[in-house]
C-alpha cells in the first residue's frame, strides 16, 4: 500500500467524529453557497472562468517581463522591493528588516506563503513576538495546530473546542457563543495592533501595471495590521501577477464567490506605497519580498498551469477525499486537490517525499469544475503519478502490478471467458487474502467490496438469441 493511502487511512480511521462532522458540513455549505452566488449573479460563469484562466495563463507566459514591470512601478511608488530565491532567504529578509527598524513585534494578517516558509517559529526562534491576527490563524497558533484550509484555518474546529482554547488562555470564561468569542479575541488583539511595531501581509494579487497589491479579508484584520505600524511588509509568491487594473474587478468576483460565496470580501484594499505627505497615519516604510521557492521550476514543468491559483479553496470544499480526512492528512502547508499538485513540487525535501500525494484523489474531475482559473487538476495530478512513477516507483511504492494482470487478462478471450466463469470466487477469496495481511486489514477497516455480479451475459445472451430465433 502506497505511504500517502495508508497515512489517509490512519488519519480518517482516527479522525474524531466532531473534527469529520465540522469539514464535511463547511465544505458542503461553502460548496452549496458558491453554486447560488455564481449562477445567480452571472449568465455564464464558465465564460468568466475562461476569461480568467487565459489572463492568468498570459502573466504566467510573460512572467519575467511582469516582474520587471512591477518592479519599477513599485520602486517608483516608494516601495522597496527585494527578491528572495527560498523560503530561508525570505525568512532573513524579514528578520533584517525587523532589526535595521529597532522592531521586536510584528502583527500578522493570513498568509499562506508565510506558513510555507515557517516564519512565525522562525521569529520567535531570533526573538521576535509574531502574532496571527486573522481569528483562525490564530486559534491554530495558540492551539499550536496547524491550518487544515488555505481560506478557512479551522475549519476541522467547532465553536466548542475555540471557547475551551480561549478559556485555557486567559481570553475569558468558556462560551460558545460566536459572538461572545469574537469579543474575547478582538479586545486581546486590539492591544497586540497598537503595540506592534511591524504589519505583515501576504497579497492576494499584484498589479504589474500600477504597482498595488491587492489584499482581501473578512475581518479587517490586514488593516488592523498596518493602521499603527510604521512599517509594512508584504510577502507574496512570484505567481500572483496581473497584468493591469482593469483585470482586478473579475478576479475579485470569482475570488470571493468561489471561496465563500459571497458577492465581494467584505475588505478588500489597494495598497500602493507608504504612506503619503498628506497622510497623518500609517507605515512609513513599506517592504515587498517577492518569493521563487520553487516556482520558476514549476513554471518550466509540465504543471505550470497549477500556478494559475488564486487560493480560494472551492477545490478543497468539493473534494470527496479532503471531506473525509481534512487537511492534515496531506502533510503539507497546501492540503486538498490543489496541495496534490502543488506541494510535491514546492517541497524543501524534493520531490519524492510527497510524489505519493497526487494519488490523494478519485479523479473525479469536481476540482477542475469549480475551478474559478479552470486549472485542469485531474490532468496535472496524472502527470505527477507519472512522475513518480517513472523517477521514484521504487522509493514512492506507487506501482499498481494488479493493472498488469488485468491487462494481460483483458487481451486474452479464453482467459478473460474463464475469468467470468470463476468471477463468483470473488466473493470469497479477495476477503480471506486481505485478512491475513496486516496492511489490506487497515484498508478493510474503511472499505467494503462490492460483491461481484458478473458473468451471466453471455449465458442471457446466448438463451436470448435462441428464444428470438424460435419465434
Amino acid at each position: 500500500m502506497a505511504k500517502l493511502e495508508q497515512a489517509i487511512d490512519n488519519h480518517a480511521a482516527n479522525l474524531d467524529e466532531e473534527t469529520r462532522e465540522a469539514v464535511r458540513l463547511a465544505s458542503k455549505a461553502k460548496t452549496e453557497k458558491r453554486v447560488n452566488a455564481l449562477w445567480t449573479d452571472f449568465d455564464d460563469p464558465n465564460a468568466l472562468r475562461k476569461l480568467a484562466s487565459q489572463v492568468r495563463q498570459h502573466a504566467l507566459d510573460n512572467l519575467p517581463d511582469y516582474l520587471e514591470q512591477a518592479e519599477a512601478a513599485f520602486q517608483k511608488n516608494g516601495v522597496q522591493v527585494h527578491w528572495a530565491e527560498d523560503g530561508d532567504q525570505a525568512n532573513a529578509i524579514v528578520l533584517d528588516i525587523m532589526r535595521r527598524r529597532g522592531a521586536s513585534k510584528v502583527v500578522k494578517s493570513k498568509s499562506m506563503v508565510s506558513e510555507e516558509t515557517e516564519l512565525v517559529p522562525f521569529l520567535e526562534k531570533h526573538g521576535m513576538e509574531a502574532v496571527e491576527t486573522d481569528l483562525g490563524e490564530y486559534v491554530v497558533q495558540i492551539d499550536g495546530d496547524h491550518p487544515s484550509h488555505i481560506v478557512t484555518p479551522i475549519i476541522h474546529k467547532n465553536r466548542r473546542q475555540v471557547g475551551r482554547s480561549f478559556e485555557r488562555e486567559g481570553l475569558g470564561e468558556y462560551t460558545e457563543d460566536p459572538l461572545e468569542l469574537t469579543r474575547m479575541a478582538r479586545r486581546h488583539l486590539r492591544q497586540k495592533y497598537l503595540d506592534a511595531d511591524v504589519g505583515m501581509t501576504g497579497a492576494n494579487f499584484v498589479v504589474a501595471e500600477s504597482g498595488r497589491i491587492v489584499l482581501v479579508t473578512n475581518e479587517g484584520n490586514a488593516r488592523f495590521s498596518m493602521a499603527a505600524t510604521k512599517t509594512h511588509i508584504a510577502m507574496v509568491g512570484i505567481e500572483k501577477i496581473i497584468p493591469r487594473e482593469q483585470d482586478v474587478p473579475l478576479f475579485l468576483s470569482l475570488l470571493g464567490r468561489s471561496a465563500t460565496g459571497q458577492p465581494l470580501t467584505v475588505y478588500t484594499q489597494f495598497i500602493g506605497g507608504p504612506k503619503s505627505a498628506s497622510q497623518e497615519e500609517g507605515p512609513e516604510e513599506m517592504h515587498l519580498i517577492f518569493l521563487d521557492n520553487g516556482r520558476s521550476d514549476i513554471l518550466a514543468s509540465n504543471c505550470k498551469e497549477i500556478l494559475r491559483c488564486i487560493r480560494c479553496g472551492a477545490c478543497m470544499n468539493v473534494c470527496p477525499v479532503y471531506r473525509q480526512t481534512s487537511g492534515h492528512a496531506y502533510r503539507s502547508v497546501y492540503p486538498g486537490p490543489v496541495g496534490a499538485v502543488l506541494s510535491p513540487l514546492l517541497n524543501k525535501a524534493g520531490f519524492p517525499d510527497l510524489a505519493d500525494l497526487p494519488k490523494a484523489s478519485s479523479l473525479c474531475g469536481a476540482c477542475q469544475e469549480v475551478c474559478p482559473v479552470d486549472i485542469p487538476i485531474p490532468d496535472l495530478l496524472l502527470r505527477l503519478r507519472n512522475k513518480g512513477k517513472q523517477e521514484h516507483a521504487p522509493k514512492t511504492s506507487i506501482n499498481t502490478p494488479g493493472l498488469s494482470f488485468w491487462a494481460l487478462a483483458a487481451t486474452q478471450p479464453a482467459a478473460w471467458k474463464t475469468g467470468l466463469k470463476l468471477g463468483h470466487a470473488m466473493n470469497v477469496v479477495p476477503h480471506a487474502l486481505l485478512d491475513v495481511n496486516p496492511s489490506a486489514k487497515s484498508w478493510r477497516s474503511t472499505r467494503e467490496l462490492p460483491p461481484f455480479r458478473g458473468g451471466d451475459f453471455r449465458s442471457w445472451l446466448k438463451a436470448h438469441e435462441k428464444k428470438g430465433g424460435a419465434s
